[in-house]
C-alpha cells in the first residue's frame, strides 16, 4: 500500500515539473523544474528497488546535466533572453500526440494490470560490480581508455592555435 502512495506522489511531482519546464517563461525556472523532473524519475528508480540506476540518475542526470544547464542559463546573456514564451503555435498537434499517447499507455496499462512483481525488488549494485569486475573486467577497462582517448582528442582539436 505504502509503494502506491510513494509512486502516485513521485508521479505527481514528476509531472507537474514536467509541465513546469514546458509552461514556465523563465528559463531558469524550467531548468529547476527539469532538476526536479529528474530527481522524481531518481526516485521511481530507487522505489523499483533499482538503486545502480538511482545512483546513476542523481550522479549523472541531476548533478551533471541539470547543473550544465543551469550553468548555460547563468552565462547565457542579459535578462531578457532569458524569458521567452514558451508555448508556440503547434500546440494543438502537440496536445493531439500526448493525447493520443497518454490513450494507447493506458490501454497497455489496462492488459498488462493483472500481472504483478512476484517478490520484493532486490539491490542490483553487487551483481553489476560482480559482472564490471569479473567477467567484463577488460571490456569495462578498455571502455574506459577508449573515452579517455576521445577526450583527450577533444581537447586537442579544441584548443586554440597560437603563432
Amino acid at each position: 500500500m505504502i509503494e502506491h502512495i510513494v509512486f502516485y506522489m513521485l508521479a505527481a511531482v514528476i509531472l507537474l515539473s514536467a509541465l513546469g519546464v514546458v509552461l514556465l517563461p523563465g528559463v531558469m525556472h524550467s531548468a529547476l523544474c527539469l532538476g526536479l523532473c529528474l530527481a522524481g524519475v531518481a526516485g521511481v528508480f530507487a522505489s523499483l528497488g533499482a538503486d545502480f540506476v538511482f545512483a546513476a540518475q542523481i550522479l549523472v542526470y541531476v548533478g551533471g546535466i541539470a547543473v550544465l544547464i543551469l550553468f548555460v542559463v547563468l552565462l547565457a546573456g542579459s535578462a531578457s533572453d532569458l524569458v521567452t514564451r514558451q508555448i508556440n503555435v503547434q500546440w494543438l498537434p502537440s496536445l493531439m500526440i500526448c493525447a493520443t499517447f497518454i490513450w494507447s499507455f493506458l490501454k497497455i496499462t489496462a492488459y498488462f494490470s493483472g500481472i504483478g512483481a512476484e517478490s520484493a525488488p532486490a539491490p542490483t549494485v553487487r551483481a553489476l560490480a560482480g559482472a564490471m569486475l569479473g567477467d567484463y573486467a577488460v571490456a569495462f577497462e578498455l571502455i574506459s581508455v577508449v573515452l579517455l582517448a576521445s577526450m583527450t582528442g577533444a581537447v586537442l582539436f579544441g584548443r586554440r592555435k597560437t603563432e
